[in-house]
């Protein structure tokens, strides 16, 4: 007999949607990560049939959060469409961040505080806040508080040239410095994963995406996004995927962060993206008591940590026999396995870590996870192909996954997410 998990309430994922994912710069460039998120969770209202009044709780998640409207979660919630009493709550784990608001909302489900919730998460990383330097802002703080025309002139007075060059936001660590294509290439080193390797998974990952965008499994999880400012044509696929890739074509670009040594290119790793995602969460028995039949349920998950100086990308593979154990299973029981893909050298280095008995001892466990079959893995493509809007991935993978799991007629799916800080994240969903 199958060993079963801790006894509880079942949260059940009935549905999922997201907005078609556009590079950076490009067809949403012009979308806030709040319109994003509106439209994901309209689309995801919409198309589920739930009772707009009946949701309870929102979770967003997003890394890169407005200056100006900081609460993501509440600014979606106050949508037309959703009742105002609608508990509303923003998370950020970094590229794991809808992961978070996933597991947050499940909690409260599990606990009895609420039966039916929206989690998910937006990021436009075409709009990201520019910062002024420190000594711009305190002359700009000093002439606010200022009494008289002569004192606010003075501290304007003190502004210098250099005071005026902006500070763009960086992908890096503040523990470390290095930025994450840095820490990837670091990995790549470490275990000995090829540029070779990491090009044939990238166009494996365009190659799966393709297919699942040309046979409509992906674009049927795709909210169609009407582009602004003319409003009259509508995006309804994600616009990184290239069904041309090719190893001859990923072979001539050049290494990006370590361009004498390193492996890690603009090809191979998912690039900056804007995009929004949410799925629909239900006890188990309101989704039965209102007729629902959910896509999975959520078995168990589990986060994990490391030391970001060490292998930043690496703590899935401590993550994963974690959400294992606790859901009474191992890797030989998983049917589909989606794993996010922020570079192939991270990817690679996580199955290689799967595969490690001195990764396996260091989560505490004597035996190590195992080798994920590639033929169950990202089969939809993954996160280099589709792209990665931090806030939003993790709703993305864990839809396509229980959507992909339904059509197989799979029993178990594993999902895991790295995270820059040195996160890690797991979760194994159990099909209806």
């Amino acid at each position: 007999m199958m060993p079963q998990p801790p006894p509880g309430r079942r949260v059940a994922i009935v549905a999922g949607v997201r907005t078609p994912f556009a590079k950076a710069g490009t067809a949403l460039r012009q979308v806030s990560a709040i319109e994003l998120g509106k439209i994901a969770v309209r689309e995801l209202i919409h198309r589920s049939g739930v009772e707009p009044a009946s949701v309870e709780l929102l979770a967003f998640g997003t890394v890169i959060p407005s200056v100006l409207a900081p609460n993501i979660a509440r600014e979606v919630s106050l949508m037309p469409l959703l009742p105002k009493g609608v508990q509303a709550w923003s998370v950020g784990r970094a590229c794991a961040s809808a992961n978070q608001a996933i597991t947050d909302a499940a909690d409260q489900i599990v606990l009895g505080h609420a039966d039916i919730a929206i989690a998910g998460g937006a990021e436009s990383l075409s709009d990201v806040p520019i910062l002024h330097s420190r000594g711009f802002s305190d002359a700009l703080v000093a002439a606010s508080k200022a009494k008289t025309l002569g004192a606010r002139l003075g501290a304007l007075a003190r502004i210098r040239p250099r005071h005026l060059i902006p500070i763009t936001p960086a992908i890096a660590e503040p523990t470390t410095g290095e930025s994450m294509g840095q820490s990837a290439d670091k990995m790549a080193k470490i275990n000995g994963i090829t540029r070779d390797d990491q090009d044939a998974f990238t166009v494996a990952s365009h190659q799966n995406a393709s297919a699942g965008t040309a046979d409509g499994r992906l674009t049927a999880e795709i909210a169609p996004l009407y582009l602004p400012p003319r409003f009259t044509s509508a995006m309804t696929s994600d616009n990184g995927v290239r069904a041309d890739s090719t190893l001859e074509q990923l072979a001539k670009l050049r290494p990006v962060f370590d361009r004498k040594y390193g492996t890690v290119t603009a090809g191979n790793a998912s690039p900056l993206t804007d995009g929004g995602a949410a799925v629909l969460l239900m006890s188990e028995e309101r989704a039965k008591a209102l007729g629902f039949v959910p896509l999975a349920y959520i078995r168990s998950y589990a986060y994990a940590a490391l030391n970001p100086g060490e292998q930043l990308l690496q703590a899935p593979v401590l993550a994963a026999p974690v959400a294992l154990k606790r859901a009474g299973l191992t890797l030989k029981d998983i049917d589909l396995v989606e794993m996010h893909e922020a570079f192939a050298a991270q990817l690679l280095s996580n199955l290689q870590g799967f595969e490690s008995r001195a990764w396996a001892e260091r989560a505490g466990f004597s035996a190590p996870v195992g080798e994920v079959d590639r033929s169950k893995l990202n089969v939809m493509g993954g996160s280099i192909a589709i792209g990665h809007p931090f806030g939003a991935t993790g709703a993305r993978i864990t839809t396509t996954l229980v959507n992909e799991l339904s059509r197989r007629g799979g029993q178990f799916g594993l999902m895991t997410v790295c995270a820059a800080g040195g996160l890690g994240f797991a979760m194994v969903v159990e099909r209806a």
